[in-house]
């Protein structure tokens, strides 16, 4: 095997690998919120987990990122890992979609789906077509990268040396070994079980020869998910645990399967096309292992919990409790679990908003208290969401997901100064901490003025997580919004009244003047987050 062959095979494992990467994203944006439904109707149906599992996996071609991507729903609390370990299952089976397509030796396609392809995203400017062209150039590109692999590999069957190096390869322990690093390297059970195939096509290997390297792949595959869980909840560290073991006893079972029974055989005697032969015995490790562990996934969650023992600490308001980095990998789910989080920045701020306003009137110090630390949580989200929004809004999305994100950036920012005024309150209410020298007239006017906004900051906040663009209603908040303007120049005359008549303080007058002024802006950002909804609808 000389250098030009080392440059091909090289060469071919790059298009190889980018070729399954970019089939495997453009399936994800096809599938689009399909995935995000799948997992929001996903219950603790064993079946249904696992089907999910299946589905997900051969939607984004690894079971490594979607076990990655559970271990991120188990840290932001999407999941329980009691329903986890189902989706853990059906991954395994899902990653055998790519050796099964590599096995019926489309090969001849490969030209013909890259043109294709191309003419899809050229020819046309709908995002579906585009993202269906993706996957017919990734599927193209990673049948050309095996046909070089496999080429690039002939020579290695007249090399005796390399014949005796595979020999080795049939002993349980090394064969185990070799697969598991291999993939761990790779990060890719699918592409290393493909380079597998390659080198089967090319006449260097037989089943007999990597069988337990195939064994080998499915528990480095795990890898990925253990370095994924570093830094995350107990219950993601324990996904991550039920990956391994889940592939570690599937292993276990198919040992002496291998050994004492004529196995590789019956697969060789079933299938005459060594890359089929790979493919099949792929797929029966893992649909065999799903069934035969399937009734016992609850014990695997016992033991998880044995090996990361311990209780996760209830959530603390000072963290993001929807949202981990890890869901970027899938961007329709992050836009749902974004959503969720705004909708929780949105109850704190409404609710602050009513706790400063009743504390106005009846100070009490554990009510400032959470109403300061409540201010904190809302700083932090409207950094942290933002942030996360920078990041989303940089991926390839569906157009009503890019519009939704471009219109939360402005819908945080409006909770964050709801927020702030809030806080506002909170401080005119330290000055009157034993009483609100008020006149009763002025205590009615705010006290109307507070209902009347605290009234329009709910319905704006639930016409936005509504998203269904009533335009009666938006008329009403309009309409609501414009009676708060004028309230606010007619209770600025009556105060003047009041002082005139020496009713209230100058002190006092100023504090109304200048609650009134936070209620009217407070009024405004309810407003501009009714309207980011038609900002979504029209596009940001």
């Amino acid at each position: 095997m000389d250098l030009t062959h080392i440059l091909q095979l090289l060469g071919g494992l790059g298009l190889f690998l980018f070729g399954m990467k970019m089939m495997g994203d453009g399936l994800e944006l096809v599938a689009g919120s399909k995935l995000r439904t799948l997992l929001e109707k996903l219950t603790s149906n064993p079946l249904l987990g696992v089907l999910v599992g299946v589905v997900v996996t051969g939607a984004i071609q690894s079971s490594s990122a979607t076990t990655v991507m559970v271990v991120g729903f188990l840290n932001a609390g999407l999941l329980k890992l009691e329903q986890a370990v189902y989706v853990i299952m059906g991954a395994n089976i899902g990653t055998t979609v790519t050796s099964f397509l590599i096995g019926l030796k489309l090969s001849y396609l490969a030209p013909i789906a890259v043109f294709l392809g191309v003419a899809f995203m050229m020819m046309t400017k709908k995002k579906l077509f585009q993202h269906i062209g993706m996957v017919i150039i990734g599927f193209g590109i990673l049948f050309t990268g095996m046909e070089s692999m496999s080429g690039a590999m002939k020579p290695l069957a007249q090399m005796p040396e390399f014949a005796a190096l595979m020999t080795k390869f049939s002993n349980p322990i090394l064969g185990i070994l070799a697969g598991a690093v291999l993939t761990a390297i790779i990060q890719s059970s699918s592409a290393s079980v493909g380079i597998i195939q390659a080198m089967a096509a090319s006449g260097v290997v037989s089943l007999g020869s990597v069988i337990y390297i195939l064994f080998g792949q499915n528990i480095g595959t795990c890898a990925t998910a253990l370095l994924a869980s570093i830094g995350t909840n107990r219950s993601g560290k324990r996904a991550a645990v039920i990956h391994l073991m889940f592939n570690i006893i599937g292993t276990l079972i198919f040992i002496p399967i291998c050994l004492f029974l004529p196995y590789v055989g019956l697969i060789e005697s079933l299938v005459s096309d060594p890359k089929m032969q790979i493919s099949v015995a792929h797929i029966i490790f893992n649909i065999v292992s799903t069934a035969v562990l399937l009734p016992f996934a609850q014990l695997l969650v016992k033991l998880a919990k044995k090996f990361v023992p311990g209780k996760d600490a209830a959530y603390e308001e000072m963290r993001l409790q929807f949202l981990d980095e890890r869901i970027l990998n899938t961007p329709s789910i992050a836009v749902a679990q974004v959503t969720k989080e705004v909708e929780r920045m949105g109850t704190i701020a409404r609710n602050n908003f009513g706790l400063a306003l009743n504390v106005f009137f009846k100070p009490n110090k554990e009510t400032m208290q959470q109403i300061k630390q409540n201010e904190q949580v809302l700083n932090f989200l409207n950094h942290s969401i933002t942030s996360y929004l920078v990041k989303i809004h940089a991926m390839e999305l569906l157009e009503s997901d890019n519009r939704l994100i471009g219109s939360m950036f402005h819908v945080v920012n409006d909770l964050e100064r709801i927020g702030d005024h809030a806080e506002n309150i909170l401080e005119y209410s330290q000055h009157f901490e034993n009483g609100v020298p008020f006149s009763e007239g002025a205590i009615a006017e705010m006290k109307d003025m507070g209902a009347r906004t605290q009234k329009i900051v709910d319905e704006a906040i639930a016409f936005f997580l509504d998203g269904k663009r009533d335009k009666e209603l938006s008329a009403q908040i309009m309409c609501e919004e414009e009676e708060i303007d004028r309230l606010v120049v007619a209770l600025r005359e009556h105060h003047v009244e009041r002082l005139n008549k020496l009713e209230c303080t100058p002190e006092t007058g100023m504090v109304f003047i200048d609650i009134l002024t936070d209620l009217e802006r407070v009024s405004d950002h309810a407003t501009n987050i009714m309207y980011a909804v038609f900002d979504n609808d029209n596009g940001v």
